[in-house]
């Protein structure tokens, strides 16, 4: 299988079943992922940030970096492939308080608030997520099948929708 890297502030979608999609060392940032089971069609978006008003010509620049631009953008790119809103299977992860002992910016979970906020203003459930926490994490993507393997703390495991998790 082909293996493309997203990196930081950075989004990629594919419709090939053998590319793997997998971005590397989530703390604070999120890694969204988002798959059609139906037409094999999946992307993922790694942003850095909640809100591009922060640094609106950044925004423009690299819409990828924040949440609020980032996430519109990946939706709609694999809705132009053909995807369905309604049938995205949709993970999160990353969110972790990382080099803020102290709570001062939380960036990690004004990340994940900001997301899920996003998410529900564009009608689109999140079905899984390994967020919060203080550890980096990686994850993968299989375009054909849509599996997603989790990698933190030194061990990987398949990241199942919140219905399939085990207890």
């Amino acid at each position: 299988m082909a293996q493309i890297v997203v990196g930081m502030a950075d989004c990629r979608i594919s419709d090939a079943p053998g590319e793997v999609l997998a971005t590397y060392a989530l703390g604070s940032c999120i890694g969204l992922m988002v798959h059609d089971p139906t037409r094999s069609i999946g992307g993922l978006l790694h942003f850095m940030l909640p809100d591009s008003s922060i640094d609106p010509g950044r925004g423009r620049d690299n819409p990828y970096m924040f949440a609020d631009t980032g996430i519109p953008l990946l939706l709609g790119q694999v809705c132009g492939l053909g995807a369905s809103k309604r049938r995205l299977v949709v993970h999160a992860v990353g969110g972790a308080q990382m080099m803020d002992p102290q709570c001062v910016f939380e960036i990690g979970k004004r990340n994940y608030l900001a997301m899920r906020r996003i998410l529900w203003k564009a009608g689109v459930l999140l079905h899984g997520e390994a967020v919060g926490g203080t550890s980096s994490r990686t994850v993968r993507l299989e375009i054909g099948s849509g599996k997603l393997w989790l990698q933190e703390a030194g061990t990987q495991r398949e990241l199942l929708p919140s219905s399939q998790q085990k207890g």
